[in-house]
């Protein structure tokens, strides 16, 4: 029987080096997992390598390092029995090959040495089994063992052994098999896809950071809505986000319905996947709407409301992120600012924007005004051609304006021309709520348009604020 080989996938020069260390402590070793299947997928060079030793692959990375120009630094992880060497941008992880049982209330599992085998029928999907022999009688041979490479031809996700099994021992991979069908545009063997939804309920087990390493995969990829509707499907949705979840339905009373907003929400963030890799502005356009579950409300005049839906979106934000465990630091206050100040472009895009308006908006979002219109363009899911290109439209007069105030007003980060300091030292103040309210003032003034946002034009304003709050110039 011929083998298939892939030497060519095998030129770097690291794996001839891992070739000899492994014959000078004889132990057979191979390529195993992601790089394998990158590289047949030609999804360019992984900058990850595991390494499977037939034996101790803390003692073959140690020789490996030996023989390296640069005489890499070994990090062993003892506990887990897999060492580590960064060369040349390249992460080389060695692992002996081994058998894995687990406990019901742990993905830890009870490791023994094991054969090849063995440690292929671990592995979470077939495609992820696949392994590039690295010694020197058979080098570059494929092993196969559960007919991967069929599957990655199909683009199937299945387990190598039985997917209840599989999904059971570590629930994570439940997560990993929807972030791979999302990342790479796979389907999950329906068999696997009936077994996560039966396993759903073992993700409590999972820490939310493991769980949040898959979400960011899954929201960065190309057609985000792929890894969330699956997650929805599952059941998986309902215990790591039930916030958009809760968005899911139409209901109709005397007549009238509102739309899915479980359904547009994945459009929007499909939308915005087009336009930005920022990460934290996919998020925000994956949590825009999450205000509208608990505010919704019918009123016989007018409908359906989500009155104040922003507002209680961004508060819902830092909920989010504080049980996830995501960082509640400026990355979270971004996506707040994002949820809160979502409808506002849409405002001005309907009505003629005028330049107070827009003076507004440009102050209260600083530096994101420009992510802050990309996200409302993306929220434009309308299937109505011509509305489409009258949003669109719209949008971009507003673009334009934004521009424009800026080039003649510099509102964005907008410090007032005239100090608190200098208003104490005008009136002879001390600290006192009389600084505010006229720095509030030359501040309304500027944004109205009242008065040029320069040094002269608002002193003279302080001056007359002061006078009609009864305050005596310092002379």
């Amino acid at each position: 029987m011929t083998k298939e080989n892939y030497k060519e996938a095998l030129q770097d020069p690291i794996f001839s080096s891992i070739t000899q260390a492994a014959k000078e402590i004889s132990v057979d070793c191979y390529v195993i997992g992601g790089f394998v299947r990158d590289y047949l997928l030609k999804r360019g060079t992984a900058k990850d390598i595991d390494v499977v030793a037939i034996g101790s692959g803390i003692e073959l990375a140690k020789k490996v390092a030996q023989k390296l120009p640069n005489k890499p630094e070994v990090t062993v992880f003892k506990n887990f029995g897999t060492a580590m060497i960064k060369h040349n941008g390249i992460e080389l992880e060695f692992v002996g090959a081994r058998k894995e049982s687990y406990h019901r209330d742990s993905r830890k599992p009870i490791v023994e040495d094991g054969t090849l085998d063995d440690d292929q029928r671990r592995r979470d999907f077939t495609i992820n089994a696949l392994a590039l022999s690295l010694n020197q009688e058979n080098f570059g041979n494929l092993l196969d063992p559960f007919s991967g490479i069929s599957d990655l031809e199909k683009k199937i996700l299945r387990t190598p052994l039985e997917p209840g099994i599989t999904y059971s021992d570590d629930p994570l991979r439940m997560m990993r098999a929807i972030r791979f069908a999302s990342q790479l545009n796979f389907t999950i063997h329906p068999i696997s896809l009936k077994a996560i939804a039966e396993n759903n309920g073992r993700i409590k087990i999972i820490s939310n950071e493991r769980i949040v390493d898959e979400l960011h995969k899954i929201i960065a990829s190309k057609q985000p809505s792929i890894g969330f509707s699956l997650l929805n499907k599952t059941g998986l949705l309902h215990y790591i986000l039930p916030e958009l979840t809760a968005l899911q339905g139409i209901e109709e009373i005397e007549g009238q319905k509102h739309k899915d907003n479980f359904w547009h929400t994945l459009e929007v963030v499909d939308n915005i996947a087009k336009t930005t890799d920022n990460l934290w502005l996919r998020w925000a356009a994956l949590l825009h709407d999450i205000g509208k579950a608990p505010t919704k409300k019918f009123d016989k005049k007018i409908g359906w409301t989500f009155h104040s839906h922003e507002f209680v979106g961004a508060k819902m934000v830092y909920k989010l992120f504080k049980r996830l465990r995501m960082p509640l630091n400026d990355k979270m206050k971004f996506v707040q600012k994002m949820v809160l100040m979502s409808s506002r472009p849409i405002v001005l895009s309907n009505d003629s924007a005028t330049d107070s308006a827009v003076r507004r908006l440009v102050f209260d979002a600083g530096d994101y005004v420009d992510d802050l219109m990309t996200l409302c363009e993306a929220d434009i899911t309308t299937k109505n051609t011509a509305k489409q290109k009258k949003y669109k439209n719209n949008f971009k007069i507003v673009r334009e304006k934004i521009i424009e105030v800026e080039e003649r007003d510099h509102i964005r980060n907008f410090q007032p021309p005239v100090s608190g300091e200098e208003i104490m030292k005008t009136f002879n103040l001390k600290p006192s709520k009389e600084i505010g309210i006229i720095k509030d003032a030359i501040k309304e003034a500027i944004l109205e348009g009242d008065i040029p946002n320069d040094y002269n034009a608002a002193y003279s304003f302080m001056i007359k604020k002061g006078k009609e709050l009864g305050l005596h110039i310092n002379h």
